[in-house]
């Protein structure tokens, strides 16, 4: 059995550990708040969008255009990958990159990433994987700048043909205990299929509207991932500080039951001790 000095230390780290955890939890839980909120206005926007886009399928420029234009075969495939920048987010990591594995393993193409996340590059930079671009999870601007800049990389990357397709992989959130791994083909643009015909009044042209509606459509994507994945690292976070606080306390429970059958048996021998001393007195 440890010694009361040991099994003391013990419970005192514990305590100290759980008091991180616990306030973690509570961080977590604020942040993954404002994130809920920012991922259910931006997916309002973001299907306002598609159905616009929708609308236009049936427009030849449209259709016409380079970053509608499907390439056979897809020789040069770009995956961007989301990550976070800070681990102690339960699986949050772990799973998108078993995941972006798959990917890899099965692509049977040549593929490059494009990663956003320290964890992410922590990763790869290790194996035999062309690492194309990398972006902090973390930027000054937020999601909004995070997603401008991104989209004008991928996409030319794509209109100057140094790759064929664009996948975007992230985990979408559900809640706080559940972030489930999404792969979306981003370019060559998949039109969202019309659910009504739409007449159009086109300022100045037809051409310009599809030139910067186009782009746009990718960015809110690409955004509407970002601002996915934040809220599930955040909600993966407080989920797991969650537990953890709980095994402190689980565990303090324990060390302290040992610690009093330590201190128990401290005294019982004392005891033992003492009336041992006496009976030699008096024999």
């Amino acid at each position: 059995m440890a010694s009361l000095k040991s099994i003391r230390k013990r419970i005192s780290s514990v305590r100290s550990t759980q008091q991180i955890t616990k306030a973690m939890k509570m961080v977590a839980a604020a942040k993954l708040r404002r994130a809920q909120e920012s991922v259910v206005q931006s997916r309002v926007y973001a299907r306002k969008l598609a159905e616009v886009v929708s609308g236009l399928a049936s427009e030849t420029s449209l259709r016409a255009h380079p970053l509608v234009r499907a390439r056979e075969p897809e020789a040069r495939v770009l995956l961007v990958l989301l990550t976070a920048d800070r681990g102690l987010c339960g699986g949050f990591n772990a799973n998108i990159i078993r995941r972006a594995q798959g990917f890899l393993d099965g692509a049977g193409r040549e593929v490059g990433l494009a990663i956003v996340g320290r964890k992410g590059h922590d990763f790869y930079k290790r194996r035999p994987v062309t690492i194309s671009e990398q972006m902090g999870a973390a930027v000054t601007g937020g999601a909004g700048e995070l997603a401008h800049e991104l989209t004008a990389r991928v996409i030319r990357r794509f209109r100057s043909e140094e790759v064929d397709a664009v996948y975007l992989l992230f985990n979408r959130f559900r809640s706080a205990l559940s972030q489930v791994p999404t792969l979306e083909r981003l370019l060559p643009i998949e039109a969202p299929e019309a659910t009504e015909t739409r007449e159009y009044l086109f300022e100045p042209s037809r051409e310009a509207v599809i030139e910067e509606l186009l782009p746009r459509y990718v960015e809110v994507q690409i955004l509407q991932a970002v601002l996915e994945s934040t809220a599930s690292e955040h909600g993966a976070r407080m989920t797991a500080m969650e537990s953890a606080t709980k095994n402190a306390s689980e565990m303090i429970d324990r060390l302290t039951l040992e610690m009093n059958r330590a201190r128990q048996a401290s005294i019982t021998k004392e005891l033992m001790e003492i009336v041992g001393g006496a009976e030699a007195l008096k024999g």
